[in-house]
C-alpha cells in the first residue's frame, strides 16, 4: 500500500473521494441492475457489476496515467483535439445509435464499445476555453477577434452537440459563461453572446418545427418533460413518481443494501436515477452522505485553485471540476423532483461507460495541476500544439 501512494500525486483528499464513490456504487448498481435483468432480460446483475468494476479500473487507470502528464500539455492538446471532436461529433449525428425508435444520436461504437462523443466534446472545450482566457488575461479583448477565436468554435461544438442531447449542450453553455466571467472576459460582450445562444436555440427549434422528419421526437421530448415537471400524468411523470416513491420509502436509515422495491419499475435505475435507490435503500442519511462527499470534492476544488499559481490552471480546474459537482446536483435535483428530466447520471456512481471515463480524464487533469508547482504561465501558453504533436508520436 505504501508502494502505490509513492507514485501517485497530486490531492490526496481527491483521490480519497473517487475511491470512496467508487466503493460505494458497487452495491447501488448492482442492487439496481436487476431492473435490466428481470425487466428488460440484459445480461445478470454479476454481469453488471464486473462490468462497472472493469470501467471503474479502467477510469483509475486513465485518472493515473492524465495526472502524470504535466498539466501544460493539456493547453495545446486541446487546440489539438478540437478539430477531432468537431469530426466526431457531425459523425455522431450521421450514424448515430437510435434508441427506442426516437433521434437520440449520441452514440458511436469504436471497436465495439458505445462512445457518447459529447461528453469528450464538453471536456476539450472547456479546456480550450481555459487557454482563450488565459492567453488573453492581460489584453484588453477585441470581440470581434474573440468571436472567431473563442466564440465560433464554442458555437460550433455546441451546435453539433444541440440536435441530440440538450441538456448536455445547456450545461456546457451555462459552464463556458461562468468561465469566460470568472476569467475576465468583458460582461458587456458576454450579455451578447447569451442572447445570440437564445437567438440560435430558437432558430433551431422553429427550424425543427418546420421539419419534423429531419429529427423526430428531440423537440416534443424536451417539450414534454418541461411540461410534465409540474403535471401529475405523463410518460415523464412515471420515472419520477417511482423515484419519488423510493425516496419516501427508504425513511431516515433505508430498507438495507438490496432492499429496494422500486429498482423492478423505474426505468434507467442504475444510471440516471440511481440516486431515488440509494435513499431508498441508505435513506435520508445515505443520501445525505452522499451531498457531503460531493460537496468536499467540490472544496478540494476550490483549495486547488487557490494554490494554483498559474491562470491557466485555475481555469482549467475550474472549468472540468464544477461541471462534475453541476452534474451530480442535476442527478439529484431530478431525483428528487426539483429539476426536469435531463438524463445526467451521478459521477462515479451511475454505470455508464464514457460519463465515467471522461468524469476520470477530468479528475487526472485537476490532480494533474495539483501535483506541479514548477509551471510558469509562459511555459503554459508558450507551447505550440505542432511540438506537443511531435513531442506525443516521438
Amino acid at each position: 500500500m505504501k508502494t502505490i501512494f509513492q507514485h501517485i500525486r497530486g490531492d490526496k483528499s481527491i483521490w480519497a473521494i473517487v475511491a470512496v464513490l467508487a466503493i460505494f456504487s458497487f452495491m447501488p448498481v448492482y442492487s439496481a441492475s436487476t431492473n435490466l435483468v428481470y425487466v428488460v432480460g440484459y445480461g445478470s446483475t454479476i454481469g453488471h457489476l464486473i462490468k462497472h468494476i472493469v470501467l471503474l479500473i479502467m477510469g483509475f487507470a486513465i485518472i493515473y496515467g492524465v495526472h502524470k502528464v504535466p498539466y501544460r500539455y493539456f493547453s495545446g492538446g486541446s487546440v489539438i483535439m478540437l478539430p477531432v471532436v468537431i469530426v466526431l461529433l457531425i459523425f455522431t449525428l450521421a450514424q448515430g445509435t437510435t434508441i427506442g425508435g426516437a433521434n437520440a444520436s449520441r452514440w458511436i461504437r469504436i471497436g465495439g464499445i458505445g462512445f457518447q462523443t459529447s461528453t469528450l466534446a464538453g471536456l476539450v472545450l472547456m479546456v480550450y476555453v481555459a487557454r482563450y482566457l488565459a492567453k488573453n488575461k492581460e489584453k484588453t479583448i477585441n470581440f470581434k477577434e474573440s468571436i472567431v477565436q473563442l466564440w465560433f468554435p464554442v458555437s460550433l461544438v455546441l451546435i453539433l452537440i444541440l440536435p441530440a442531447n440538450f441538456s448536455t449542450t445547456a450545461i456546457i453553455f451555462v459552464m463556458i459563461l461562468m468561465m469566460t466571467f470568472i476569467g475576465g472576459y468583458p460582461i458587456k460582450y458576454l450579455g451578447f453572446i447569451f442572447g445570440a445562444g437564445i437567438v440560435v436555440f430558437s432558430i433551431f427549434i422553429l427550424t425543427v418545427k418546420a421539419f419534423p422528419d429531419a429529427m423526430p421526437n428531440r423537440v416534443q421530448t424536451w417539450q414534454s418533460r418541461i411540461e410534465n415537471f409540474s403535471q401529475e400524468k405523463g410518460k415523464e411523470a412515471y420515472q419520477v413518481e417511482k423515484a419519488k416513491i423510493a425516496i419516501a420509502t427508504g425513511g431516515t436509515f433505508g430498507l438495507g443494501p438490496g432492499k429496494s422495491v422500486q429498482k423492478n419499475f423505474l426505468p434507467q435505475s442504475t444510471s440516471d436515477f440511481i440516486f431515488a435507490i440509494i435513499v431508498e435503500e441508505y435513506g435520508l442519511a445515505g443520501g445525505i452522505v452522499i451531498v457531503f462527499i460531493y460537496f468536499l470534492l467540490f472544496f478540494r476544488i476550490f483549495v486547488i485553485i487557490n494554490k494554483t499559481t498559474t491562470i491557466f490552471g485555475a481555469l482549467l480546474v475550474l472549468g472540468v471540476g464544477i461541471p462534475i459537482i453541476f452534474q451530480a446536483i442535476i442527478n439529484m435535483a431530478v431525483a428528487t423532483h426539483l429539476f426536469p428530466v435531463t438524463g445526467q447520471t451521478l459521477p462515479l456512481i451511475s454505470s455508464g461507460g464514457t460519463s465515467i471515463w471522461m468524469t476520470c480524464f477530468a479528475l487526472g487533469m485537476i490532480l494533474s495541476v495539483s501535483a506541479s508547482s514548477a509551471e510558469t504561465e509562459e511555459d503554459i501558453l508558450d507551447d505550440n500544439p505542432l511540438d506537443i504533436l511531435h513531442e506525443t508520436i516521438d
